[in-house]
């Protein structure tokens, strides 16, 4: 065992050194709280505050449609430099309403909005004001989106698809209750760090979802609105984002700023100009949210209706459904991002009988925020879906793992390869998926027994309480108890009435015309820097105890089957609590589709014969390459007969010859001769095209090709590799 090294003690010099330096970066750290106090006043000033980094244009406000809200769609405008092709697909982001302001999707040239711009898509953006309209509500909200993805469609008719759209966080929630009720508006739908399946998680890891049962359900929700008289701050969400990470919130985040005083500042103000601009919501869009999502878990059920009774059915959606997450992400985690597919289907088949193409990707680390903010995201994983949205599109039905590889590793054809990774769709299961963790049958009672004692205490609370609670409040009290909330004070405390901060503008100003760092060697920087590791080590184990005993309790309380009897939670089924129900009807349609598949095995010619062969020989790597797509978009550019085919129509023919495969596969390729030309020569060419692009990933299963060359009536010779993968 190495013997720990003896601490340098500091000289006289090096400590006079280090002191300077500290009291230098702490005048210079209060300066930058003054210099965030009057961003947060000049942004809060602003009649409709955004952090957007590109000019925005107004093209509809929510405000004036039959049912207001506080909804704005608006167009960015491409920078000075940027070509936008107005054949591609718009993209439509749309921001969270999470507590904080709107425009974290583009607030960067690394962001959502400008990879889209930079693959040459028009770019449109969904954001909000801070306060809601009296009596707005969120199915109101879902229905003025659908309003503007109607006039977004209608702004480009040349367009070769829907709109592909965006939804961050709560965002992701509802563009997918939107695409449930609207499928015909949607074309691809990407959703980051978005909870659709709020029971899911793993024991020990995702103590978040256990903070309703712990409160006793949602009635503090309701009672937190009726303080608000009829307004949910929105300051509450943020602060119990940050309750999350107390080491970060309490230490962290203001240790990083004072020590790189000289060079943190401007992204610590840029960060903090979106974090903290509090918005508000209606107390009734809060309470459903909690009611239907968050503790009810209604969504993936589909037990949620619309005014008119209408079920949303997230099965009901049309479009491909790509799903970002990360296994850093404490807020969402893989689980709550991604469960909501076992919620709804039994197997990769119903998925397919559905129609349905789910990709999903999952990143290491990064946290939640870092999904939609980072640059190093958005230059890679946003940057692919953009570039390769088209081939998102196309992919049969399935499921799908989106996996990323450097353009450095592509052998074949980088030059199909439009950035600097390779993003190959490897299809996967339903195991993949439980693979990650999940709740067994127990968790899902506790979450159930937590979900009936809420109801109940809601309404006990609303008999009892609520009438006398709401007498007491007017809007003026609940105002002023708005302006004292803990994150608000923190601006107040060193703004422009602090007197003191007048004194710190001058110091500061002068320190940075003398300013002496302390150099990397002096023995103090190390010291302090083990002080503050020892600090969050302190907070991180303190959060862990705490995360520990909150879900002890939890399944102390929720697990005991006396608790669940008296909740009337089943505990003699086997099957979950939350599980979307079966439809004859869907699977009569089902049925009746896969008939008529069967009728036009024969049917069609070349067209449909390549690409039936192009699937079957693919269907064997399990998996579609960017640079397959690319090669067939190249094909289809290259020859005029291919070109009259609008990319819905390919979509259409790819996925009923590949259902087609899946239905029966002899059959299906033994029909293939018939759909073929008499001509040899046609033949020829035909499978040289075929093999062009499945080699364009790499070399191609020899046998497949081979009995595809059979089948074109040609030599096996034909079939040869011509480069290896």
């Amino acid at each position: 065992m190495a013997e720990r090294e003896t601490p340098q003690l500091p000289t006289p010099a090096a400590t006079a050194e280090y002191l300077t330096d500290a009291w230098q970066r702490t005048v210079l750290f209060f300066d930058v709280m003054r210099q965030r106090a009057a961003q947060y006043e000049a942004h809060a000033a602003e009649p409709a505050p955004n952090v957007l980094d590109y000019k925005a244009e107004l093209v509809l406000d929510g405000r004036s449609l039959a049912k207001p809200v506080n909804y704005l769609l608006t167009r960015i405008v491409p920078p000075e430099g940027v070509a936008i092709d107005p054949l591609k697909r718009p993209f439509v982001v749309v921001d969270p309403r999470a507590g904080h302001g709107p425009g974290i999707g583009g607030f960067k040239a690394d962001s959502e909005i400008g990879v889209a711009m930079k693959a040459g898509h028009p770019a449109y953006f969904i954001g909000f004001l801070p306060e809601p309209v009296p009596g707005q509500t969120i199915l109101d909200v879902t229905a003025a989106e659908a309003v503007f993805l109607e006039t977004v469609i209608a702004r480009h008719p040349e367009a070769e698809g829907k709109p592909c759209v965006i939804g961050n966080c709560q965002a992701g929630w509802a563009v997918m209750m939107v695409a449930a009720l609207r499928p015909e508006l949607f074309g691809p739908i990407i959703i980051a760090g978005a909870p659709l399946s709020y029971w899911a998680g793993v024991r020990g890891v995702n103590p978040m979802r256990y903070s309703g049962g712990l409160l006793g359900g949602t009635w503090l929700t309701a009672l937190a609105g009726d303080l608000g008289a009829g307004i949910f701050d929105g300051a509450t969400l943020v602060q119990n984002f940050e309750n999350q990470n107390p080491a970060n919130t309490l230490w962290t985040k203001q240790y990083n700023l004072w020590s790189k005083i000289d060079t943190e500042p401007e992204r610590y103000l840029e960060f903090e100009k979106w974090w903290n601009a509090h918005v508000t919501l209606n107390a009734g869009e809060m309470q459903w949210i909690v009611d239907e999502l968050f503790v009810g878990n209604h969504l993936a059920a589909g037990d949620i209706r619309t005014q008119d009774g209408t079920a949303i059915d997230l099965r009901t959606i049309r479009s491909p459904i790509v799903v970002f997450c990360s296994k850093g992400d404490n807020i969402t985690p893989p689980q709550q991002a991604l469960d909501w597919i076992l919620d709804l289907y039994d197997s990769v088949d119903d998925i397919r009988a559905w129609g349905q193409t789910i990709v999903y990707t999952v990143h290491d680390h990064i946290g939640h925020l870092g999904i939609f903010v980072s640059g190093g995201v958005a230059r890679k994983e946003h940057d692919e879906f953009a570039s390769n949205i088209e081939l998102i599109d196309v992919l049969p039905p399935g499921l799908y793992e989106a996996v990323l590889t450097p353009k450095g590793e592509a052998v074949a054809n980088p030059d199909l390869v439009t950035g600097e990774w390779v993003m190959r769709c490897e299809a996967r299961t339903l195991d993949d998926i439980r693979a990650l963790g999940a709740n067994d049958l127990a968790d899902e009672r506790e979450f159930a027994a937590a979900a009936r004692l809420s109801e109940v205490n809601l309404a006990l609370y609303r008999a009892f309480a609520q009438p006398l609670v709401r007498a007491m409040v007017a809007p003026p009290l609940a105002e002023a108890a708005r302006q004292l909330h803990p994150l608000r004070l923190s601006y107040e405390m060193f703004g422009a009435k602090n007197p003191w901060m007048a004194w710190v503008a001058n110091q500061a100003d002068r320190i940075r015309e003398d300013r002496r760092p302390v150099g990397g060697d002096n023995p103090l920087v190390a010291a302090q820097a083990q002080a503050s590791d020892a600090i969050v080590e302190g907070f991180d184990a303190w959060r862990k105890a705490v995360e520990r005993l909150s879900e002890d309790t939890f399944h102390a309380i929720y697990g005991t089957p006396a608790v669940q009897a008296a909740l009337g939670v089943d505990t003699s089924t086997t099957e979950r609590p939350r599980k979307a129900a079966k439809s004859k009807l869907h699977e009569a349609l089902v049925t009746r589709r896969f008939d008529e598949l069967r009728a036009e095995m024969g049917r069609g010619g070349l067209r449909e014969a390549l690409v039936r062969a192009l699937l079957w020989v693919g269907i064997a790597r399990k998996s579609v390459d960017e640079r397959a797509f690319a090669a067939i978009i190249r094909l289809r550019d290259t020859h005029p007969a291919s070109h009259r085919m609008r990319l819905a129509d390919f979509k259409a023919l790819v996925r009923a010859q590949f259902l087609m495969l899946v239905l029966h596969e002899e059959a299906a390729l033994a029909a293939i001769p018939a759909m073929l030309p008499a001509s040899i020569e046609e033949r020829r060419e035909a499978f040289a095209a075929l093999k062009g692009v499945i080699e364009a990933s790499g070399a191609a299963p020899a046998d497949r090709l081979g009995r595809v060359a059979a089948l074109f009536g040609l030599g096996p010779e034909l079939a040869t590799n011509r480069k290896a993968s």
